[in-house]
């Protein structure tokens, strides 16, 4: 069985995998490349990044957009250089290009343009090593919304002939609610945005190399390691419960578990349409400015009950 996300990807030449959310985000998108490549497609790479790129070795595209370089760079937090040389290491090439977290929804999207049109994107998939993409706004918790949001809004409104997003670990969030996120999956479903799912596993080739690169990212960038990655690596290792594969999330309770290995597929038109603030930072330039409106939007709307998933 082939799930409808494999069909509607089958015939792209040139894609685009970017991390919506920034940080380690596009890690989330590496699986998707590599099999991408095996089926002998054209990948670029991106990413909203936490990184201050003006401080790094990278080469300025365009205002807040930059594309990574191979060459030496001096700065510790730098998950997309990291990514760039694990995948070298491999005897890939791809182009990586980061972008700044504090553009907003105009600049993101004029950064967007410009890595289409350099590459000749006609495939788009945006990443999120988590769920917080999938809220709409209105929901008790959200999790890092705005990030996410902007990323969705910005590249909808590029005409790229298919445009995606693939979300993975789900339940990583302390700070979302699932009752929720699960009600809005079963929204994209009814409308025909939903297209489908599967479980990244360790006996894939592509499941494989995502614990190698976790365990990669762990050692490079030691002083931070992601905590997404690690509990997506914990459960593809079958690890349950209060699990902590590092020191970083220790201060917190853990529910690892075998859905956090689940990538979740959907029509990027429908989960941006579902963003019910899309209109009030459609227009800004920075993301202070789009924390802002949702800010706005959060104390003007009444929110949907903090219901807990009925699972005894």
């Amino acid at each position: 069985m082939e799930i409808p996300f494999a069909k509607a990807v089958a015939a792209s030449r040139n894609a685009l995998i970017a991390g919506a959310g920034g940080g380690f985000d596009i890690a989330s998108g590496i699986p998707l490349y590599l099999w991408l490549r095996g089926l002998g497609k054209a990948v670029t790479l991106a990413n909203l990044s936490f990184t201050d790129l003006w401080a790094t070795d990278s080469e300025r595209i365009c205002p807040g957009a930059y594309r990574v370089l191979e060459t030496p760079c001096e700065v510790d937090y730098f998950p997309e250089k990291r990514i760039l040389e694990w995948l070298r290491l491999r005897s890939e090439t791809p182009a990586m290009y980061a972008f700044s977290n504090e553009m907003g929804v105009v600049l993101l999207r004029r950064a967007y343009a410009e890595v289409i049109e350099r590459h000749a994107i006609d495939t788009l998939i945006l990443v999120d090593g988590g769920t917080d993409s999938l809220m709409s706004g209105d929901e008790s918790e959200v999790g890092s919304i705005v990030e996410d949001a902007c990323s969705i809004v910005a590249a909808s409104g590029l005409p790229v002939e298919n445009s995606f997003l693939a979300a993975i670990g789900f339940g990583v969030e302390h700070n979302l609610n699932h009752h929720s996120c699960l009600e809005n999956m079963a929204a994209l479903t009814r409308e025909g945005y939903y297209l489908g799912a599967f479980s990244l596993t360790d006996d894939m080739p592509e499941g494989a190399a995502y614990l190698e690169l976790a365990d990669y990212l762990n050692q490079s960038i030691s002083f931070h390691p992601s905590i997404v990655v690690n509990s997506i690596a914990s459960a593809m290792r079958g690890q349950f419960g209060d699990y902590h594969a590092t020191w970083r999330s220790r201060s917190s309770d853990q529910f690892v578990n075998p859905m956090m290995s689940l990538y979740w597929f959907f029509k990027l038109k429908g989960v941006a349409g579902k963003i019910r603030f899309a209109s009030s930072i459609e227009k800004t330039e920075t993301m202070r400015d789009a924390s802002q409106e949702f800010m706005k939007y959060r104390a003007t709307t009444k929110r949907r009950a903090a219901l807990m998933i009925p699972l005894g």
